[in-house]
C-alpha cells in the first residue's frame, strides 16, 4: 500500500510516499481502508521533530481519518467489514489502511462525507471540552475566539452557537472574517489593527468577553486577556502563532478572570468520563443534523506537502483535507 513516511524528521519538502507493507490487525483492533484523513498543526510538528513527544523512526503521520472497516480481529465485535467509520490515531492516517483499536473509531452518520468525517473529531472534542467542560461557556455569554478560520477556530464557532453563545470571531484577514462571520460569528475584529481592543469593547457593548478560546499565542493573547470581562476564562488551546506568551499576573487579579489550559490529547487518559460527555453530545448533534463539520480544502493524495504548507502558513479556511481513497 501507500503511505507517507517519515524516516527522518524534516521538513514537508523532504517526506514523500512509499509503498509498505499493508498492517495486519491484532487482538482488539480493526483495519480501515483510509479514505480521507486530516492535517493538523501538531501533524506538522510531528514531521519535524518539534512536537513535545516524538514519534519513533520511521513512521506514518497524520491522526484523523475516515474510511470504510477492511479487516476485524476475531475478539472484536460490532464492526463488520464495508462499515463506514471516523476515528483517531496517534500516527499512521496518511496511507491507504491504518491499524488502530476498535474503540477509536465510530460509525459515521449517515450523509456524513469522507471528508467531513476526516475533520471532524479533534476540533470538535476540543472545542466543545474547552468551551463547555473547561470554559462553562453559558447561554447568552459572550464568546471570542480567536484565529477564528482555522479547523478549531471555526469548530468553536460552532460550538459557541450551539451553546447558545454571542460570537465575536477575530481574525487577520477580510477572507477570514468573512468565512468565520458564514458559519455563524454574530461579529468580526480584525486583531493586527492597532485599536482592535476598541473594536472588540463596541462589539462586546463595553463588557468584554466572557470566555476567550485561544489557538493562537502570541502577543494577542495577552492583549485580549487585558480586554476580558470581569470573572471571565481565557481558555488556551494552541500556540500556532509559534510564540508562547508570557502573561503578567497582575491581569488575572484586576480582571477577576482564569485562564485554563486544553490539552486534547490527555482527554481520554485523564478524565475520561468528561470524553464520553463530550463524545456523546457532539455525536448527537450530528447525528441530528445540528452539526455539520467545516472542511476546508481537500488535497489529492499525492500532492500531501501542499496541505501541510496551507496549514503551516496559517492560510487555511478550516481543516485540511486529504483525500486518499
Amino acid at each position: 500500500m501507500k503511505a507517507v513516511v517519515v524516516e527522518q524528521y524534516a521538513p514537508i519538502d523532504q517526506i514523500g510516499l512509499k509503498e509498505i507493507a499493508t498492517p495486519e490487525v491484532g487482538p482488539g483492533q480493526i483495519r480501515v481502508r483510509v479514505h480521507a484523513a486530516s492535517i493538523g498543526f501538531v501533524d506538522g510538528l510531528k514531521v519535524e521533530g518539534r512536537y513535545q513527544t516524538k514519534d519513533p523512526l520511521p513512521f506514518t503521520p497524520g491522526a484523523e481519518f475516515a474510511g470504510a472497516v477492511d479487516a476485524v480481529a476475531g475478539d472484536v465485535t460490532g464492526f463488520t467489514p464495508g462499515m463506514r467509520v471516523m476515528g483517531t490515531a496517534r500516527s499512521g492516517a496518511l496511507a491507504d489502511a491504518v491499524v488502530v483499536p476498535a474503540d477509536a473509531v465510530e460509525i459515521m452518520p449517515d450523509g456524513l462525507s469522507m471528508e467531513a468525517g476526516a475533520a471532524f473529531r479533534t476540533n470538535y472534542l476540543t472545542a466543545l471540552y474547552a468551551l463547555g467542560e473547561r470554559g462553562r461557556l453559558c447561554a447568552g455569554e459572550q464568546l471570542l475566539v480567536l484565529g477564528a478560520a482555522g479547523g478549531t477556530g471555526i469548530a468553536a464557532i460552532q460550538i459557541g452557537k450551539l451553546l447558545g453563545a454571542r460570537v465575536i470571531a477575530a481574525a487577520s484577514t477580510e477572507e477570514k472574517r468573512s468565512f468565520a462571520a458564514s458559519f455563524g460569528a454574530d461579529a468580526v475584529v480584525d486583531y493586527t489593527r492597532p485599536d482592535w481592543r476598541d473594536a472588540l469593547k463596541d462589539a462586546t457593548g463595553g463588557g468584554g468577553p466572557d470566555v476567550i478560546f485561544d489557538p493562537v499565542g502570541g502577543e494577542v493573547s495577552v492583549q485580549a486577556f487585558r480586554s476580558i470581562a470581569w470573572n471571565g476564562r481565557h481558555v488556551v488551546v494552541g500556540f500556532a502563532a509559534g510564540s508562547i506568551p508570557a502573561l503578567p499576573f497582575n491581569l488575572p487579579l484586576l480582571k477577576g478572570g482564569l485562564l485554563i489550559g486544553v490539552d486534547a490529547a490527555q482527554i481520554a487518559r485523564r478524565e475520561p468520563d468528561a470524553q464520553t460527555r463530550v463524545m456523546t453530545q457532539l455525536s448527537a448533534w450530528l447525528n441530528h443534523g445540528e452539526l455539520v463539520p467545516v472542511v476546508g480544502k481537500v488535497f489529492a493524495f499525492e500532492d500531501f506537502r501542499s496541505a501541510f504548507k496551507t496549514m503551516q502558513s496559517r492560510a487555511a479556511l478550516g481543516k485540511m483535507v486529504v483525500r486518499i481513497g
